[in-house]
């Protein structure tokens, strides 16, 4: 693989697959190479050989599609074309991954989290029937792991060690349900084959004893598993019960030592001084004052009218949650079944919401695991400041304003601390918009530890990427709600595209889980079910309401009265059983004072919503996910690519092609350096947070690259060298990376500045550090090695040099070293530092100048841009080049002695007709573009672009 395609050693090769690729009408039978970071496909027939080479992080679209003529077939799109594989044995492994691939470098150019191999597997047995190398072994893994903590709302850390089919006996109707188990580090879980029959979820925390009970002819192979609330769940038909039995008792060792580890720390007060015991003890010990009961608690209104029937109504499902409890179980190890699912759709008692919540959502088990966390993140978080916790205090006053919970210091204080605390656990996240929204809900129903734990579930696994600068998680999800109205109200879907409707309604709708837009003793309705069920409630809500207003939003005329028709209709959705009084909700207060819309029945509404679109699955919605994960991730790197040309496209003779071709080979090297290795922390150069200019940044390995692609002094051994001083210009605030700003000012300059300003460049980058005037005609020669008037340019070049060593000779004449003093000697060694230049240092000290004020008015301006700048004026001021500005040559005891002028150099320059032609001449930088973008070799000397077009050779 590396051979056929000159990959780098760090390219791993996940797996291989024959199939077709189809160039035209004619398919071209070869291999399929599935690799971190690429998609390669090889080809060797009649004589010819054909390559394909493409980045994941450049696929737009990948799809699996099947016609008559090609029933399985896999289109692969990029920005620039689209590619078709066909004949697979198994379509369905390879597809699923390379979904996964393309997924990892959608993470990647997400949030930098580049691929990391697991060195925890297993290693595989001697008699295993198939060969399978160790990457796709992990990703397989992960696939698995993933899916089971998605279905049983797991820590995103847990990982699946295996699964085994069971049966499970069911004390609440007296059966065996048949089912899988899965076991992972921290817990036991099971479901039914039939989805909605029973799941379980016991922490090995929980777990007492583990035993195998004896076994009959009604009950193969069982297993008893007790836990600490005295439930005994009882498992059978176990093919391999013994080695299950050993793997439960090792992951119970590490889990005990665990928690007597912790408790043992946490008790040890003596052991103050040790850090780690002041990190797990300060929930003990913690000054910081904590809400402990719900705010609801405090803070509950109750209206004298039609107070007994609605209280009636409440005690009736608190009963009937208790009855509940009783049948099934109550914790974390209850039994989930149907009937637990119907009683979340008739509504969540008051007084349990925050406990269930916890329950279903899966916080409540990574609370139990970090004890003393969130008191411990409160307390570093205090009195820190920064742009999260800023725009938290813009924000706060705005949470549920209308609730009397949070019209004091009190409501608003707990919602701070766990805004903060949060920002300060996720930096990546910070802080968005609408969190505060759904935390003041939180904090309503939870305590404040608990809505800290709430916040991390939704934030982190249950609604991912939805809270960051871009919300993107939200687009996505916007986008398959377009795919799911398309086909759930297809009748509606045109008109709704043509006002474009959906995009404007659905992010408010996610983003707040209907807080924003629902009166709020509804909206807690939805998010009730939407800790039980996740995310495809919430679609399938947003279809219903569709649906409810589908004849009045067809003879819709425009956009603003599509939103002031659905905007009145989840106005007057009502919750009859609420014991709250109404809370006058705030987007109500701003529509019109038309006649009020018939009022909606938020439970007959959730109903409606699982009859009509209740057959949407979790797994499909992820299918979708990923499809839309491709779209939105590249529309917003098309954006910044927009946003970045457009900011600097005033600043440089460059073209907007030229400039968006150069952004690509520009970003593309950043990418490869990701994943191939470099001196710098990916997490560095990449930072999305930051202004576009300045997202992507290059190191010197990097731009090396580029220079050697780009540059047009770029030319034979000395190449590297040059790269390096011209990195060092170009790095103008000396943190040994420059942006794109900065590479395009001296890119503009060496392509299209003028005679001063190309010579001005050149003298500037021979300054500090080198051996200056030595290397200064190294630098000469080199750039003249490959010129069709090299012979005229080297004869051109022995004239200028040799001038300036005549002047730099008649400049010794006016200077006696007799009279140089200490103080000018030790000037003097401080200005001719090490003649070789030194890779890892790298100098902000670029300019010397006698006098660095002076003006020197015969120079043109040179427009190198500095970071962090958006004006020319905060440019690099290489017009700092005055009279007395001396390059001195290296050797001998009087070399400081020898010194010549920018001006010198620049009049002597001036006397060779072929030197003044060759650096007027302006350079075409399309051609160097599609050099650089035709580079077939992909390897640490050569550039990765988007994707190669199939490569024919003999």
């Amino acid at each position: 693989f590396r051979k056929l395609f000159i990959m780098p050693e760090e390219e791993k090769l996940v797996n291989y697959y024959s199939c077709s690729y189809w160039k035209g009408k004619v398919p071209r039978q070869g291999w399929l190479y599935l690799s971190i970071n690429h998609l390669c496909f090889y080809s060797y027939l009649l004589g010819k050989e054909a390559k394909l080479v493409i980045r994941w992080a450049d696929i737009t679209q990948l799809e699996k599609n099947a016609t008559l003529l090609l029933p399985d077939m896999v289109c692969v799109s990029t920005r620039c074309s689209e590619h078709v594989f066909s004949v697979f044995l198994n379509i369905n492994e390879t597809f699923k991954l390379m979904e996964q691939l393309a997924n990892i470098a959608m993470r990647q150019l997400l949030d930098n989290k580049g691929f990391e191999q697991d060195r925890s597997l297993p290693k595989l047995k001697k008699k295993s029937p198939k060969k399978v190398s160790a990457l796709k072994r992990d990703l397989d893994a992960r696939a698995k792991s993933e899916r089971y903590r998605a279905l049983f709302r797991l820590p995103k850390d847990e990982k699946l060690d295996g699964h085994t089919d069971c049966t499970l006996w069911t004390p609440f109707n007296k059966m065996h349900i048949l089912g899988q188990m899965f076991v992972s580090t921290n817990y036991i879980c099971f479901t039914s084959k039939e989805e909605t029959v029973c799941s379980l979820i016991i922490p090995l925390r929980e777990v007492t004893i583990v035993e195998k009970a004896d076994s009959c002819n009604v009950l193969p192979s069982p297993l008893s598993i007790s836990t600490k609330n005295k439930m005994t769940f009882l498992f059978a038909n176990l093919k391999d019960r013994d080695f299950l039995v050993q793997r439960i008792s090792d992951f119970l060792q590490q889990t005990t030592s665990k928690i007597y580890f912790e408790r043992e720390i946490t008790g040890s007060l003596s052991s103050s001084d040790d850090e780690v015991g002041t990190t797990m003890f300060i929930c003990l010990l913690s000054r910081v004052p904590t809400a402990t009961q719900a705010l609801m608690t405090m803070y509950r209104r109750r209206s004298p009218e039609e107070f007994n029937p609605k209280l009636a109504k409440e005690f009736l499902k608190e009963q009937a949650w208790k009855n509940h409890f009783t049948e099934y179980g109550q914790g974390v190890c209850m039994y989930r079944t149907e009937k637990t699912k119907e009683l979340v759709l008739q509504g969540i008692p008051e007084n349990m919401r925050g406990e269930l919540w916890l329950l279903f959502s899966g916080a409540i088990n990574e609370m139990a695991t970090h004890p003393g966390y969130y008191e411990d993140l409160v307390e570093k978080s205090m009195g820190k400041y920064n742009l999260a916790t800023e725009e938290i205090e813009r924000d706060l006053h705005r949470s549920l304003p209308e609730h009397p919970a949070f019209q004091n210091e009190m409501g608003i204080a707990a919602l701070r601390r766990v805004l903060t605390a949060y920002a300060f656990r996720n930096p990546n996240i910070g802080y968005c918009q609408a969190m505060n929204i759904v935390t003041s809900v939180l904090l309503l129903y939870a305590k404040e530890e608990e809505a800290f734990w709430l916040l991390v579930a939704l934030c982190e696994r249950m609604l991912p990427d939805y809270y960051n600068t871009r919300v993107v998680g939200a687009l996505v999800d916007q986008g398959v709600f377009e795919e799911l109205a398309h086909v759930y109200v297809p009748q509606l879907y045109d008109c709704m595209q043509a006002l474009s409707v959906i995009s404007t309604i659905s992010l408010s709708w996610f983003l707040t889980l209907f807080l924003s837009v629902m009166p709020f003793e509804s909206a807690v309705v939805v998010v009730d079910c939407f800790f039980y069920e996740g995310i495809k409630v919430i679609f399938q809500l947003a279809l219903s309401v569709l649906d409810a207003n589908i004849h009045q939003l067809l003879s819709c005329k425009d956009d603003g009265e599509a939103m002031t028709i659905l905007g009145r209709y989840l106005d007057s959705v009502t919750n009859k059983d609420s014991t709250l009084p109404p809370i006058p909700h705030l987007h109500s207060l701003l529509t019109d004072n038309r006649d009020p819309h018939p009022e909606v029945d938020i439970f007959k509404l959730v109903r409606i919503s699982y009859e009509k679109f209740g057959s949407i699955r979790a797994d499909v919605i992820e299918q979708m996910r990923f499809k839309q994960r491709l779209r939105v991730i590249q529309a917003i790197e098309d954006t910044t690519k927009r946003n970045v040309v457009r900011t600097i496209v005033t600043e440089t003779p460059f073209s907007i092609d030229e400039l968006e071709e150069l952004y690509t080979l520009f970003k593309a090297e950043h990418l490869t350096s990701c994943y191939w290795g470099s001196t710098s922390n990916p997490m560095s150069r990449h930072d999305p947070s930051l202004p576009y200019l300045e997202q992507y940044r290059i190191d010197l390995e990097q731009f090396k690259v580029l220079f050697a692609l780009l540059f047009p002094w770029a030319c034979g051994t000395h190449t590297d060298d040059l790269a390096l001083r011209v990195f060092r210009l170009l790095d103008h605030n000396a943190d040994a990376l420059i942006n794109f700003r900065e590479f395009i000012s001296g890119l503009s300059v060496l392509c299209h500045g003028d005679l001063t300003e190309k010579l001005k460049f050149l003298y500037k980058i021979h300054i500090l550090p080198g051996s200056q005037f030595i290397e200064l005609c190294k630098t000469l020669y080199n750039m003249f090695s490959e010129d069709p008037n090299e012979q005229e340019l080297y004869h051109a070049t022995a004239t200028v040099t040799s001038l300036l060593l005549e002047m730099g000779e008649v400049g010794k004449l006016f200077c006696s070293p007799a009279h140089k003093t200490d103080e000018d000697e030790d000037d003097e060694d401080d200005r001719i530092p090490d003649s070789s230049p030194k890779d890892t240092a790298m100098s902000s000290a670029m300019l010397i100048s006698d006098d660095e004020t002076k003006d020197d008015t015969s120079m043109s301006s040179y427009s190198v841009l500095s970071t962090g700048s958006h004006e020319l004026d905060d440019k690099l001021q290489c017009e700092d080049i005055a009279e007395d500005t001396v390059l001195i040559r290296n050797g001998g005891p009087y070399a400081g002695d020898w010194a010549i002028t920018f001006l010198q150099f620049l009049a002597s320059v001036l006397t060779e007709q072929a030197l003044v032609q060759y650096f007027e001449k302006p350079v075409e930088i399309s051609a160097r573009i599609t050099n650089a973008k035709n580079v077939r070799k992909v390897g640490h000397q050569h550039m990765s672009l988007s994707d190669y077009e199939i490569s024919l050779s003999d």
